[in-house]
């Protein structure tokens, strides 16, 4: 019995996913276990420390995680996984050759960053946090020291994490930052009471490390090797000449990201706090549907940027069915965003005030989810057509408006942290419907009518949906009644017995009974709508929740079953 489940556990780890839907279901699943335990980490970080002082571990991310992003996220994101996956036509050798090559030169580059940055620290932050203390200064540039031996890990785990992708594995890197999580907290949890807020950051070194070892084994069974080699072959000289776009793309939304602490550290001590919370929790959305079908997508459009009617085919459906899970739960987020706040972050430290301004931050960036998760996916198109320069000329051109709406809504019209949000939101809309115009004018031949008639459904379907919420929200909810709040009074009804159906919100049972009830009938509704308005992605939810239901996470049938790998050979 043992030996049966540890068998039928190597294969579910060994085994690869066949199809763009297994491939994205897997990853949902476990981006969905990873973004609630990040919002568990968050939690717990709440528990320990107050705002301001969190707002210090925050900042002494912003150095090292700018490295790691131009130098990793922006290579692998486009560059190394179509290369290293003609690669393996031509045999697994040469492929382990560039992957072990590439992961060299990151590191290389890495440690000479890291040096010159971490001797410079001061002063950087000087520059990036002027609002900031030169105590809390001190102790930011103490925390970023230690950061980096925690990307050092990063820079070989997705190395890794881009190998296992191309040959089908999704399962084991999508598990990997559930350990980069779980590190973090149980750091927390151990050394907060002794360390203080070092805590969270020896916790980051540890979960950076069982991110990396999580996947070694697997990597190493495949055939991965470590050789000492920066030789500059063909395929290693194209991955840099993809990457290139991509990584000044990354660099510009790095500068973006920096001038968020820049001006949140000047509006308070606080506020970058509220702004990482909010985003924490608009990322749950984007990273499930943006993030994971994107990603299963890419290998799969890659293989079939050759064939204009199966690319259409796959890229428009990916894009309707990223469309009509998002939009709901970006409304939802709107409505709920207090109760949703209160639930996660509601801990003895985080005040009153600093629910609503993260609440405020969440609406604000829920408004642009939708366009985050189609960009997302619509650039790594271009990328499957090997076009890099006309995704990065767009996020450039987005970046820059966010960057400039970032210093009017803070330094003109002195919004708080939500204003920060409100134009990351503006960057991404003009991001996605740009793209959006421009892969319909490359690929798009008699589907606009089409797409655009789905996409209205969407959004009658939501609207419909969120004052169904909004109405049952504020119904049954005591505090509106007792505060006189409650639009209900306009109709003449105020002297109604309300203690007889309301619920008490200040008690966290109550609290989250009524938003699990609120979403639930939201999402009736969503689905009720959306089937009298015929919309043929609902076909797709319920194939999708009856697939889930029943354990299976193969191809719903031969006929739509997506091969996201080259052809059989020698890379099996």
């Amino acid at each position: 019995m043992v030996n049966k489940l540890i068998n039928k556990g190597k294969k579910i780890f060994l085994s690869q996913q066949s199809s763009v839907l297994s491939a994205a279901t897997i990853i949902m699943l476990m981006v969905v276990a990873s973004r609630v335990l990040g919002l568990v980490r968050q939690r717990t970080l709440a528990h320990f420390f107050v705002p301001g002082d969190l707002s210090l571990f925050f900042a002494a991310f912003r150095l090292p995680d700018l490295v790691f992003e131009v130098l990793i996220f922006g290579t692998f994101s486009s560059a190394f996984i179509p290369v290293f996956t003609r690669a393996l036509k031509k045999g697994r050798k040469e492929a382990w050759q560039i992957a072990s090559t590439v992961a060299n030169i990151g590191m290389l580059i890495f440690l000479v960053l890291a040096v010159v940055i971490i001797v410079f620290a001061n002063q950087l932050y000087g520059i990036l946090t002027p609002g900031f203390s030169l105590e809390h200064r001190d102790k930011i540039v103490l925390m970023t020291r230690l950061l980096f031996a925690a990307q050092g890990f990063f820079v070989i785990s997705y190395v890794m994490t881009a190998v296992l992708e191309s040959l089908r594995r999704f399962l084991v890197p999508a598990i990997a930052p559930l350990f980069y999580n779980l590190g973090i907290i149980l750091g927390t949890i151990f050394f907060a009471p002794k360390y203080g807020l070092m805590a969270p950051v020896y916790g980051v070194v540890i979960g950076a490390g069982l991110h990396f070892l999580i996947q070694l084994p697997l990597a190493i069974k495949l055939g991965f090797r470590f050789h000492f080699s920066l030789k500059l072959t063909d395929e290693v000289r194209k991955i840099g000449k993809l990457a290139l776009p991509r990584i000044i793309e990354v660099s510009f939304l790095q500068v973006a990201k920096s001038v968020e602490l820049f001006l949140a550290s000047m509006i308070s001590t606080a506020s970058y706090t509220f702004f990482t919370f909010g985003n924490s929790i608009q990322l749950l959305p984007v990273g499930l549907f943006g993030t994971s079908i994107a990603k299963a997508a890419l290998p799969t459009l890659s293989r079939q940027a050759d064939n204009p009617v199966e690319f259409k085919k796959t890229l428009f459906n990916a894009l309707n069915q990223m469309v009509f899970l998002v939009t709901p739960i970006a409304v939802t987020l709107i409505v709920l965003r207090i109760p949703i706040v209160r639930l996660i972050y509601g801990t003895d430290l985080f005040s009153w005030e600093a629910t609503v301004q993260t609440g405020m931050v969440v609406s604000a960036f829920a408004v642009g989810v939708v366009f985050q998760v189609t960009s997302a996916l619509l650039a790594r198109a271009f990328y499957a057509l090997h076009d890099t320069k006309t995704p990065v000329i767009i996020s450039l051109s987005a970046i820059t408006v966010n960057i400039i709406a970032d210093f009017v809504l803070i330094r003109v019209f002195h919004l708080p942290a939500w204003g920060l949000a409100a134009a990351f939101t503006l960057g991404s809309f003009i991001q996605a419907t740009t793209l959006f115009c421009l892969i319909l004018k490359r690929v798009g031949d008699g589907i606009v009518a089409k797409q655009l008639l789905e996409i209205l459904k969407v959004i009658f379907s939501s609207v419909c949906s969120g004052l169904v919420m909004f109405f049952i929200l504020k119904f049954f909810d005591r505090s509106v009644w007792v505060k006189r709040l409650s639009f209900m009074g306009g109709l003449g009804i105020e002297n109604i017995h309300f203690e007889k159906f309301v619920l008490d919100t200040r008690y966290t049972t109550n609290l989250l009974i009524l938003t699990i009830v609120v979403i639930i009938l939201g999402g009736i509704v969503y689905l009720g709508i959306s089937v009298l308005l015929k919309s043929k992605e609902v076909g797709f939810f319920f194939n999708l929740m009856k697939r889930f239901i029943s354990r299976k996470v193969g191809p719903i049938s031969t006929k739509e079953e997506e091969p996201i790998a080259p052809p059989t050979g020698d890379t099996d």
